[in-house]
């Protein structure tokens, strides 16, 4: 029914169904090549990848298409990264999001 956004069917990554390293919150974990950054964390078992800047209670992703910014993320030192739209790539240093989104930033 469903497929990944970013996964082709095509390449070697594909075909070998490779396993990308990266780490979140300094933890090292693995992810499909062709996962999202927040199907991979869902797929480790990470329940919360940012707390709410009012209460501070943990969110995790949501919707997965990038509607609900429950699924904001820090990756490699830039905060604010809506982690169902970001494919993973191996070596992302990825981390909970901490406060309120800032508006207005560059990502690039």
């Amino acid at each position: 029914m469903f497929r990944p956004m970013f996964d082709t069917g095509k390449g070697p990554a594909a075909a070998s169904g490779a396993r990308l390293a990266f780490t979140f919150d300094g933890r090292p974990l693995t992810g499909r090549a062709g996962d999202t950054v927040a199907a991979a964390l869902l797929a480790n078992g990470v329940t919360a990848c940012r707390a709410t800047p009012v209460s501070g209670a943990p969110r995790a992703p949501y919707c997965m298409m990038g509607i609900c910014f429950e699924c904001l993320v820090v990756i490699d030192g830039i905060g604010n990264r809506q982690g169902c739209l970001e494919p993973l790539r191996a070596g992302m240093r990825i981390a909970t999001q901490h406060g309120r989104r800032q508006t207005g930033q560059v990502h690039g």
